[in-house]
């Protein structure tokens, strides 16, 4: 604990810091706004969307919540979540639908020869 409180500085844990906090200061603690700004997702909207979607985590907590506030310790474990498709998941829907028909496409034209 003592290791936090020296890397962030002592005067973040006084009254007149908390006090003198703006409401611009929250809005960037959001989720959506720290996986926007992390680069994992295009637009505000679009983080919200991968949000309720259940594919981002922090740490090894899948979060469904865009108001989430994130603590500055955990802002440099946001990432994508492990069972999600832009992760090492399985395919998404659309992507398993074209493999099957692409499957399917191919042995219909070796049939054919």
């Amino acid at each position: 604990k003592r290791g936090i409180n020296a890397e962030y500085g002592e005067n973040r844990m006084k009254l007149d810091y908390v006090l003198g906090l703006k409401p611009e200061d929250f809005l960037e603690r959001r989720l959506q706004t720290q996986v926007c700004k992390r680069g994992l997702a295009k637009s505000i909207l679009h983080a919200r969307v991968l949000i309720r979607q259940k594919l981002i985590r922090v740490r090894k907590q899948v979060v469904n919540i865009p108001s989430f506030i994130v603590r500055l310790d955990a802002q440099i474990h946001i990432d994508i979540a492990i069972n999600s498709p832009y992760g090492s998941g399985r395919e998404g829907r659309v992507k398993r639908k074209r493999m099957r028909a692409g499957a399917g496409g191919a042995d219909a034209d070796e049939d054919e020869d």
